[in-house]
């Protein structure tokens, strides 16, 4: 494989209370979500995607206020009633694209209140970056994990202040980038009442050798996250998982491990879906949920 380059080097700081690297309004670079796949992410695969009518829903694309301008995000809630459960959906490596939008829906579908701010709204439009090479190193490498909990954090203040969404009741779930944050996001914001992370990185980020590992952050998260891994997962070593299992120790927190299943088995637009893990773990997270105040 070949070695991959990355720019570590900090940038400007624009809000020192907020405590956010690279925040001025004109260095937003994506505006507003792009429609369809990610171009990285399309496969053959794609053409047997899920695609959840938005009949019944109020879904669609919104503008989060952060500190230094607005961030765009994908949300979806019954069109009557509420206030609804709150959860947060973290995007994959690949942004807020179809698939992660199509979340929301399921997610709105059960009766929740679900948003998807795009993370890299500062540093980049992933969308048309042809390999996930050009991501890491172009995109992902330039993201601090401040960022991203300060974001999650305004996208439950938005949902909060729509009155259509009870934050008191608040999960968050991830996948693959976005599982790490969940972890990560758990460890920051006590209120959250449950977490699940899909094949979610958990040794130290390739993109940031020193950076924060979700293994390192094992003990202190007393929120609950249900993990959701892949035996045959070629991003996260079995080593590591069994690391977070030792470190979550007898705490709320658990980890379900798929045999002979590969990374992205929720992606149902790629080879590596895998219907029947898809499936289980999709009723585990909420039934995960239901037992721990989100929903």
């Amino acid at each position: 494989m070949d070695r991959i380059e990355f720019d570590t080097r900090p940038a400007m700081i624009a809000d020192p209370a907020s405590g956010l690297t690279d925040l001025n309004r004109r260095h937003f670079m994506v505006t507003s979500l792009a429609a369809g796949f990610a171009v990285a992410a399309v496969t053959p695969a794609v053409a047997q995607a899920i695609r959840t009518s938005d009949e019944g829903l109020v879904a669609g694309e919104v503008k989060i206020p952060v500190a230094d301008g607005s961030i765009p995000a994908y949300r979806a809630h019954p069109a009557a009633g509420g206030p609804f459960p709150t959860v947060l959906v973290i995007q994959e490596i690949f942004g807020v694209h179809e698939h992660i939008k199509d979340v929301c829906r399921r997610l709105a579908k059960l009766g929740y209140y679900a948003i998807a701010p795009e993370m890299y709204a500062r540093q980049g439009d992933v969308s048309k970056l042809e390999s996930i090479k050009d991501i890491l190193t172009q995109v992902v490498s330039k993201v601090p994990d401040e960022q991203v909990n300060s974001d999650l954090d305004a996208a439950v203040a938005y949902a909060k202040a729509s009155g259509k969404a009870d934050t008191k009741r608040l999960g968050v779930t991830g996948f693959c980038w976005g599982g790490r944050a969940v972890w990560l996001y758990a460890a920051h914001n006590p209120a959250v009442k449950a977490g699940v992370s899909w094949y979610g990185l958990l040794g130290a980020p390739p993109w940031n050798p020193k950076g924060t590992s979700a293994i390192s952050v094992g003990k202190k998260v007393k929120v609950p996250v249900l993990g959701l891994y892949a035996s045959k997962d070629g991003f996260i070593p079995n080593a590591d998982v069994e690391a977070m299992k030792t470190q979550i120790g007898r705490s709320k927190s658990q980890i379900v491990v798929y045999q002979d299943v590969d990374h992205g088995f929720n992606a149902d637009y790629r080879p590596t879906y895998n219907a029947s893990a898809a499936y289980d773990g999709w009723q585990r997270m909420q039934a995960w949920f239901k037992a721990n105040g989100v929903g």
